[in-house]
């Protein structure tokens, strides 16, 4: 399985891998804010944070990276 290409509006990949996967993993368990989400990730503002949020399948999000790393490979 390949890992997740997401592309957003600006023109900007994301491309969701560990890191990723821990972040967003912290981010639905949590009450990090969109900003917050967007610094961890390297994006430019909060409404990047937000449409990757919304490109992203939900399950992604709340698969732990143990999992997700058998996966992907």
């Amino acid at each position: 399985m390949e890992p997740i290409r997401v592309k957003l509006s600006t023109g900007r990949e994301v491309i969701v891998d560990e890191n990723a996967i821990r972040v967003l993993n912290e981010y639905v368990r949590t009450q990090m804010t969109l900003e917050q989400l967007a610094r961890r990730l390297g994006l430019t503002s909060w409404e990047e944070a937000y449409e990757l949020v919304k490109q992203i399948p939900s399950y992604v999000m709340w698969t732990p990276v143990s999992i997700y790393s058998k996966q992907v490979q």
